[in-house]
């Protein structure tokens, strides 16, 4: 079924469709049609969860528990589902919820001092010097009880990231935790999320002897159709709240025809066996959507195609093209030393006497003192184009072992686009060795 050519091509109409396919890209995980997917793609992890939380919410028992899986499969999202049911249950009721990520609290003070805010306890602490972090803690739980144990505030840790909080100093804030978790000193349940299946492995002895060791693995069971594809036609289809009632059904038909073409198909079931992360899905679909306009009023299998290069398209890749020739040079200079030590590290010497031997033989191009390679160089460790090694402290930073972080090929592909290359570098680069 095909659009109507005069109700698409109307500016307005094209405005308002745009702004609510980028409405419902952004705001998928927390529909009802997403958490419904989400609680029936992991209904037995999702249990499991409800039954800890309301263990601790009810009962005033201790729990601790680790949700593992890929990133951008839906942990946080599942979690905020089974919070919101319990809230609209009543379930929660007076309970707690403490959000840390280990990209925020990136130590144990900052840690301490977001748990103080969100419990709201920034006036009882104002005037108190704790002797430690586990005094300081027991007293925010101390604060949350109301006469007895069986009265306190039970209070649910959100862990995001948790990985990362297990290279906190002396990882104080787990052991904290886990402790008042095991001792029952306090209604809390501590709920880590993490993408690192090794996790268990990060922990301290003394810290692995209080945690549950209960995990909850994610996997998902989803196929490419029909619930991939369903996912697709939902974030693409006009909900009935759409302003222009009439429009929606010929929207909705032209979006389950566009879903039943080679060509999309081909494009999103690529995508679907890179990765299952639904940000990667919801990129793909909004360089589609930023596609459409007066001439191309609708979604056509054409800017799927058109959309995949710019998906493929590597971060690293695309930060070649802002790189002076010389910093090129010397990313050549080290692809080479790649190939010819089989990804083995290097080191700043190895790269400045292959720039040296280039330089020296046929180049046209300027000849730069040591000094200047040298802070090149640094700038390409500044980009993350090549990191350090383990274990180099203590060594001259000329001698720092290095590996390049792009592939051969990659290097390759991206001067290849590259204008303005002198033809003496892109022979040099093009060469099976140096």
């Amino acid at each position: 079924m095909g659009l109507k050519r005069q109700e698409v091509c109307d500016p307005e109409m094209l405005k308002e469709v745009q702004k609510q396919l980028r409405l419902n890209l952004r705001l998928w995980g927390t529909t009802p049609d997403a958490a419904k997917m989400l609680l029936s793609t992991y209904s037995s992890q999702a249990k499991h969860l409800e039954e800890l939380m309301t263990r601790t919410l009810k009962l005033g028992e201790s729990n601790s528990a680790l949700v593992l899986a890929a990133r951008g499969v839906g942990k946080s999202a599942l979690v905020n589902i089974i919070l919101e049911n319990l809230a609209s249950s009543g379930t929660l009721g007076e309970g707690v919820v403490v959000r840390l990520s280990g990209l925020l609290q990136t130590d144990d003070r900052l840690a301490l001092k977001e748990i103080t805010c969100q419990l709201r306890l920034e006036n009882a602490t104002a005037n108190k010097v704790f002797g430690s972090f586990a005094e300081n803690l027991a007293f925010l739980l101390e604060s949350l009880r109301s006469g007895s144990k069986e009265t306190s505030k039970p209070v649910i840790f959100l862990l995001d990231e948790f990985d990362l909080f297990c290279h906190h100093h002396n990882q104080t804030l787990l052991y904290n935790l886990f402790d008042v978790a095991q001792s029952a000193q306090a209604p809390i349940c501590v709920i880590g999320l993490t993408c690192r299946l090794d996790v268990i492995e990060l922990l301290e002895k003394r810290v692995k002897s209080r945690f549950s060791h209960r995990q909850i693995h994610l996997f998902s069971e989803e196929k490419f159709e029909p619930q991939y594809v369903n996912t697709i036609k939902l974030l693409l289809s006009l909900p009935e709240t759409f302003l222009h009632k009439s429009f929606i059904k010929t929207w909705n038909a032209q979006i389950d025809d566009l879903m039943k073409t080679d060509e999309v198909l081909r494009v999103t079931k690529r995508l679907y066996d890179t990765t299952r992360d639904i940000r990667a899905l919801k990129t793909l679909l909004l360089l589609c959507v930023s596609q459409m306009n007066a001439d191309k009023p609708k979604l056509t299998p054409e800017m799927f195609t058109a959309a995949q290069p710019i998906m493929r398209a590597e971060a690293k890749t695309n930060m070649l093209q802002g790189l002076s020739i010389l910093q090129l040079c010397l990313i050549i200079a080290m692809k080479h030393l790649t190939v010819i030590y089989e990804g083995e590290p290097f080191n700043f010497e190895m790269v400045f006497h292959e720039y040296l031997k280039f330089s020296q033989r046929k180049s046209t191009m300027q000849s730069f003192e040591r000094p200047v390679v040298f802070k090149a160089f640094d700038q390409l460790k500044c980009l993350e184009v090549v990191r350090p090694v383990d274990n180099t402290r203590g060594i001259q930073r000329e001698y720092q072992l290095v590996q390049m972080m792009i592939t051969p090929l990659q290097v390759m592909d991206s001067l290849n686009q590259l204008p303005g290359i002198p033809t003496d570098v892109q022979q040099w680069a093009s060469c099976s060795f140096a």
